[in-house]
């Protein structure tokens, strides 16, 4: 078992989903990754909903803010890392090369947070918990076990990070450009460059049985595969999906670490 009852600082410990369409997205990976809800109002015309794995829980879903819909924003997982102090945290963001684009704010009793841009644009979440620490479960189906980040500029998203989460970056592929992000030894993610026309993103990576067999699932309830499945040296399998509003996401079968 995977559980979970704190997360170290520096470790990738929380998604959530900003879709346009919250009741949809519910069904759809509630049925992917039998995913149960606890619905949770933050005010009277907004729920965040809680997925549940056995009563623990896994990640979220919520409605996307108004304002990123009419920026033209899609529908997006958003990935958090777990930091001490996130204001100490927020505050080394721009003298290495970041932008602080919200915060640091207090999430009623559950925590504290910030949202960061890394010098190529993609956008992170630091989580300091305080009653919620993120995933309580990890690493087993249907839950969080994986996040990769695609920049266009490797090297000074790397230096960013080794600053101000301590990550360490080890080159794992050539071409495509590929690098393990660790912390303390333990693998957690993975970096890369995207294409031209791909704007930097972070997404996650859930795990699976059977990588094939959720990808058809996937299909058959309205998502999109557009990328695999594809086999790695370790005997992992991966593929990427786009649930039917538009947000990416991966999913993984193989070992997974405890």
């Amino acid at each position: 078992m995977a559980d979970r009852t704190s997360h170290d600082a520096g470790t990738i410990s929380w998604t959530d989903l900003a879709t346009s369409d919250q009741a949809a997205a519910k069904e759809f990976y509630g049925g992917l990754f039998g995913w149960d809800y606890e619905d949770q109002p933050i005010d009277e015309n907004t729920t965040y909903s809680m997925a549940k794995l056995g009563g623990r829980s896994a990640a979220a879903i919520s409605p996307q803010q108004q304002g990123e819909s009419e920026q033209g924003i899609p529908p997006h997982w958003n990935v958090y890392v777990t930091v001490d102090d996130v204001d100490a945290a927020s505050e080394q963001v721009g003298e290495n090369g970041g932008n602080l684009l919200a915060g640091p704010f207090d999430v009623f009793e559950a925590g504290r947070m910030s949202v960061i841009a890394d010098p190529g644009g993609a956008v992170l979440c630091l989580w300091q918990a305080k009653e919620n620490i993120g995933s309580e479960v990890v690493n087993e189906p249907g839950a969080l076990t994986w996040a990769d980040t695609a920049t266009p500029d490797p090297e000074a998203a790397q230096k960013f990070y080794g600053a101000i989460l301590g990550w360490e970056f080890e080159p794992m592929s050539e071409e495509p450009p590929y690098w393990v992000i660790s912390k303390g030894g333990r693998s957690q993610g993975g970096m890369t460059v995207p294409p031209p026309e791909v704007p930097a993103n972070w997404f996650p990576y859930f795990a699976v049985e059977d990588v094939d067999a959720t990808m058809k699932q996937a299909g058959e309830a309205g998502g999109q595969p557009f990328m695999g499945p594809v086999d790695l040296p370790n005997g992992g399998r991966f593929a990427l999906i786009q649930d039917p509003q538009g947000a990416a996401f991966a999913v993984f079968a193989g070992d997974f670490e405890d």
